[in-house]
């Protein structure tokens, strides 16, 4: 029996796959909150990790973005932020799993950006409300395509990457992966108890210190070692 629908369904969300023509597709995106000290620092919120855990926040897979597309500046915002991350693809399901088996989920990695209607956040922090707003907006997801695992290095090869974002030619973001608080692992074994994990799954595991405006007419451009950049243009 065919299905009717009120109005056509929406796409299946797919990332290009580095050396295949084969497109990964999407399910859910999660994002890991102030997962560098310098960042948290720069924040106003330094981390302490003996005591605290890690928390997160989602966007729709909607508000991808594939790297070399031109993207309008937001509505709403007059403090337009970039946060460059790495982004884990999850490959294989997993609920509750070791931090030994962790690696074991992932597909591969891309470059990804966090934009952050920053004013908006920081208004919805203070009146203690969720800032989904500040977030999950239209666009507000680029991402490179996804590097294949086994192109990418094994976990001891890829924690010492250099991660970077440049705008306009000029650095504003540079560390390594090895800054991260909480590790590859780490996250992907805590997420995995409050989610079960399930293939086409993108976490951006946090970004380094130096996030800051963009203007339109800006061009982003960014890297880790490795992995395919990423390449954004503001309208």
């Amino acid at each position: 029996m065919t299905t009717s629908y009120l109005w056509t369904p929406p796409p299946v969300y797919s990332l290009p796959v580095r050396g295949s023509s084969d497109r990964l597709p999407i399910q859910r995106l999660f994002f890991v909150g102030r997962n560098y000290h310098a960042h948290a620092v720069e924040m106003g919120r330094p981390v302490d990790k003996s005591v605290e855990v890690p928390f997160y926040f989602t966007k729709a897979p909607s508000t991808l973005v594939e790297s070399g597309a031109t993207v309008a500046y937001p509505p709403g915002t007059k403090d337009y932020h970039h946060e460059m991350e790495l982004v884990l693809a999850i490959g294989t399901a997993g609920f509750r799993v070791s931090e030994a088996d962790a690696p074991s989920l992932i597909y591969g990695y891309a470059c990804g950006l966090d934009m952050t209607r920053r004013d908006l956040q920081n208004d919805m922090k203070k009146q203690g409300r969720p800032w989904c707003i500040g977030k999950g907006f239209d666009d507000s997801a680029p991402i490179g395509p996804i590097t294949p695992a086994a192109q990418a290095g094994d976990m001891a090869h890829m924690a010492q990457a250099a991660i970077w974002l440049q705008v306009n030619g000029q650095d504003r973001q540079r560390s390594r992966l090895d800054q991260l608080i909480w590790s590859v692992a780490e996250t992907i074994a805590h997420l995995s108890n409050a989610w079960a994990l399930q293939p086409g799954d993108l976490i951006y595991t946090g970004t380094p210190e130096g996030v800051g405006p963009v203007l339109a007419g800006d061009v982003l451009e960014a890297g880790i070692d490795g992995l395919a950049s990423l390449r954004l243009r503001v309208a």
